[in-house]
């Protein structure tokens, strides 16, 4: 036997032990890891855990032993669980100080609260989309008799269920991955400070999409109650009522949500025209749509650790119907909740590598003109 090295070098790694493939999406996942040491047994030792590229916990390791670990998967899709520990003095080499698992997110079925105000010729369109997806479960409210309404019914003759309110804002709020108001205008079916709490829910990373009407321009739009601090942009009180082809922006033609839409590609795009859209002003975030006379059509904004999304006109429907051949409503739909609820294939920036034999495949996507080059980094640190 051929013996290389001297006798006094030390060194440290760490590795996995056991690392499922795959994971839940915002539940804990169980793993297994071990410090190895050529000194043996030491002091316990501290372990950096990181989950795609943010810091999440520190461990306390005991070297030589099998450790527990729990993190919780954040995305759907790839994510990558490092774990790493410092260089020792006199450490041989810190290359195997990390340890790297791959780990591909699922979601379990998607809680979508949707809200609708009063019956209106779009109404079903967001219905009809989240009941066909099989990945989706939809809780839908239509508020068709508000409390302010007297006429006298008894209320053991009404077929209509009270709105639970607290059940859905106040107690399982936190449990919907994404809440839609369709054309909703304050009223008393909600107290003013559940409002507070949708704000807070965004802030904490959840997601809402307003998909306005002109009930947004009027006295009783949301935007006059505490939720105005979740939302992109405040109403002007204009509905412009003139037929137009909804277009990207320059910025919507590299936006993940509408770029490539199906038809946009042509002047005029090759879907129906719309007729209504709701004034804005000072919209915030990023403006991927536009409507008539240019105005925002579509808004896409982060609020804390969450995300809004703003659809400034109710005609989306004439492309469900077929309208003048229709458009791509199911694919701005779905691209649109499924941003909102941060898929990663739909993130802006985003960066994956993918091996095939000796060839490394690298993809980037960017909303920037120049993103600069990568850097790979190899196994051994350089």
């Amino acid at each position: 036997a051929l013996i290389t090295g001297s006798e006094h070098e030390k060194d440290r790694r760490i590795r996995f032990e056991n690392a499922p493939r795959f994971g839940l999406v915002g539940k804990p996942l169980d793993m297994t890891y071990r410090v190895i040491s050529t000194e043996g047994n030491g002091a316990p030792v501290d372990v950096r855990v990181s989950v795609n590229g943010e810091q999440v916990s520190v461990e306390h390791a005991t070297v030589g032993q099998p450790m527990k670990l729990s993190v919780t998967i954040p995305n759907a899709g790839r994510n990558i669980v490092q774990l790493g520990i410092d260089r020792e003095p006199g450490e041989l080499t810190d290359a195997n100080n990390r340890a790297i698992a791959l780990v591909d997110g699922i979601r379990e079925n998607l809680r979508v609260l949707l809200v609708s105000g009063e019956p209106h010729a779009g109404e079903r369109t967001w219905r009809n989309l989240l009941k066909s997806d099989a990945s989706v479960d939809l809780v839908h409210f239509t508020i068709l008799r508000p409390p302010e309404k007297q006429d006298g019914t008894p209320i053991n003759e009404l077929s209509l269920i009270a709105f639970p309110t607290r059940e859905l804002f106040v107690e399982k709020i936190k449990d919907f991955d994404l809440i839609i108001f369709d054309r909703y205008q304050h009223r008393d079916v909600l107290p003013i400070l559940y409002y507070d709490y949708i704000s807070e829910y965004v802030e904490k990373g959840g997601a809402l999409l307003i998909a306005a009407g002109p009930e947004y321009a009027g006295e009783n739009s949301i935007a006059r109650t505490p939720l105005n601090a979740a939302l992109p942009a405040m109403p002007t009180g204009e509905v412009v009522d003139k037929a137009f082809y909804p277009r990207l922006t320059d910025l919507g033609q590299r936006h993940p949500v509408t770029r490539g839409l199906d038809g946009s590609a042509s002047e005029p795009p090759h879907w129906s025209r719309w007729f209504r859209t709701i004034g804005v002003k000072n919209p915030e975030g990023e403006v991927v749509m536009k409507g008539a006379d240019d105005r925002p059509l579509l808004l896409l904004d982060r609020k804390g650790e969450g995300r809004v999304g703003m659809l400034l006109s109710d005609q989306g429907w004439l492309w469900a119907r077929g309208f003048e051949g229709g458009g791509p409503h199911v694919q701005l739909y779905r691209r649109i909740a499924h941003w909102l609820m941060k898929e990663p294939e739909l993130e802006e920036e985003r960066l994956t590598a993918d091996g095939h034999g000796m060839m490394l495949e690298i993809r980037r996507q960017s909303m920037i003109d120049d993103p600069g080059p990568a850097q790979v980094i190899t196994p051994s640190g350089k």
